[in-house]
């Protein structure tokens, strides 16, 4: 299948990426991008981030863990992030390739040892691993959504954040 601008696959605005692509290949520095989120505390383990002109997403911990359970938690919410992005990944590449996804769906789980969280012990306070399950439905060959799956894999942002080791620099006002 030939994909151009005009194109309607996967509800891709092709278009908007191609104008995107054309301007970074004009000019390299429209690639450097700042993303911001604000967080309010709302009290006990509630708390909200605002981000653009969006409603806040709340946050808050399960009753297990001394919270409220109105809201997901951080690290939740962190394999939401990861799964979202690789859904947007899958929708992109596959529109470039011009292959038509009928269904994507991904699972995601996570183990956390709350001892540090806790203050317990010391050591690894995070996930000591993500695992992802990814289910494309599709009448691509499977050749094709192996290609896609690894091209996903190779690109994707919140992945490759969560993969290396990203100085993060917390500082008190």
């Amino acid at each position: 299948m030939s994909i151009d601008a005009t194109t309607q696959l996967n509800d891709v605005d092709l278009a908007a990426v191609g104008g995107l692509v054309e301007a970074i290949q004009a000019d390299p520095a429209k690639a450097h991008t700042t993303w911001a989120a604000h967080v309010n505390w709302k009290g006990g383990f509630a708390s909200e981030a605002k981000i653009r002109s969006f409603e806040p997403t709340q946050s808050d911990e399960p009753a297990g863990l001394g919270g409220g359970d109105t809201a997901p938690n951080p690290v939740e919410q962190l394999l939401g992030a990861l799964g979202n992005c690789l859904a947007v990944g899958y929708a992109a590449n596959a529109t470039v390739a011009g292959l038509k996804l009928d269904d994507v769906r991904i699972d995601l789980k996570g183990d956390v040892d709350l001892t540090v969280f806790l203050g317990l012990g010391e050591g690894h306070a995070g996930f000591d691993a993500i695992d992802a399950q990814v289910t494309l439905v599709s009448d691509a060959p499977r050749e094709e959504l192996e290609a896609l799956h690894a091209k996903v894999l190779a690109s994707s942002p919140v992945g490759h954040t969560l993969q290396s080791a990203v100085p993060v620099n917390i500082s008190l006002a």
